[in-house]
């Protein structure tokens, strides 16, 4: 009799043992769904930055605001032309450099600045009398208008000490309009009185003062997270004067980091679109989200480098 009874408690304790595990474990599961699945739905909204830095208006001189080329050394070929007309290309780009900060220098091929004297080359409605410059290849970021390639038809010969036309031309590529001012070298009629006005010098001077370097950021960003899984849309653009390297993009809930990963390079006016979808947040309440962009060189601004996104409560 002693011994059915110890063997009975003995199958009793062992089956609410098992009871237990079996109840440990749905109690595991359940608080694994509540930790996993998403049962909440939230929206996140934010503002963009974007740089505070400005040039101000250049009065509708140029054919566009801020038109510059990526660096204030601009290559330049002349091909095509008689010694007197490369003569007097040579000596415009040299009167521009004296005046200005810029500096030009030649190479054979892949140059910003082409200049020819083909007249076959580039003549529309036959309305050339002196010559044609201004640029092909034109980048609108932010804050410029980036000329990649220019192009100078030089026509007739200038009878002018200052080489006029040629000066005139060359303006035109480095984004320069007609002129309302008969005085000016940019009046769309030359006569050999016109000069360089100083608003001509003082606005190249004050276009290439910034330094050629990139501009990294956020053009528009946007979030949900479903439970504990994030889903963002982000894309990022380069608006400065240089390509952007390789850099990091960082994304935090709160102070800790979410995910991390590198973005390819970005060249000049170009961008990047970020889709990501079901990334883990470990923080079991998220009120804010951060994007970071982590580039280990110069900028011309960081301020634009960081968004921050708040949970959209309306």
């Amino acid at each position: 009799m002693i011994n059915v009874n110890i063997m009975f408690m003995k199958r009793g304790g062992a089956v609410g043992i098992i009871f237990s595990l079996i109840f440990i474990l749905f109690a595991i599961g359940i608080l694994a769904v509540y930790y996993f699945y998403p049962f909440t739905s939230l929206e996140f909204v934010g503002e963009i930055k974007n740089s505070n830095f400005s040039l101000g208006d250049n009065e509708n001189m140029q054919f566009y605001s801020n038109m510059r080329y990526p660096n204030s050394d601009i290559s330049y070929n002349i091909q095509r032309c008689t010694l007197k007309k490369e003569n007097d290309m040579e000596l415009a780009l040299k009167i521009i450099e004296n005046k200005t900060t810029l500096n030009f220098y030649p190479v054979s091929n892949n140059e910003e600045i082409f200049v020819t004297c083909d007249e076959t080359e580039k003549i529309e409605d036959r309305l050339f009398i002196a010559g044609e410059g201004g640029p092909v290849n034109i980048t609108q970021t932010e804050l410029f208008n980036v000329i990649f390639h220019g192009k100078i038809l030089l026509i007739k010969e200038s009878d002018c000490p200052e080489l006029n036309i040629a000066i005139h031309e060359l303006l035109h590529a480095l984004g320069f309009a007609h002129s309302f001012n008969q005085n000016n070298i940019m009046y769309n009629v030359t006569n050999c009185k016109q000069t360089i006005g100083d608003d001509i010098i003082n606005l190249i001077d004050k276009i290439y003062s910034v330094q050629s370097l990139p501009d990294l950021s956020f053009l528009n960003v946007s979030a949900t997270i479903d439970g504990r899984y994030l889903n963002t849309k982000i894309s990022i653009r380069n608006n400065g004067l240089k390509k952007a390297e390789k850099f990091n993009l960082e994304i935090y809930s709160e102070d800790k980091l979410v995910k991390k990963f590198e973005i390819d390079e970005i060249d000049i006016g170009y961008g990047r679109k970020i889709a990501l979808e079901n990334v883990w947040v470990s923080k079991m309440s998220v009120d804010e989200l951060t994007y970071v962009i982590n580039s280990q060189y110069e900028e011309l601004g960081k301020e634009n480098n960081k968004i921050t996104l708040k949970v959209n409560r309306h």
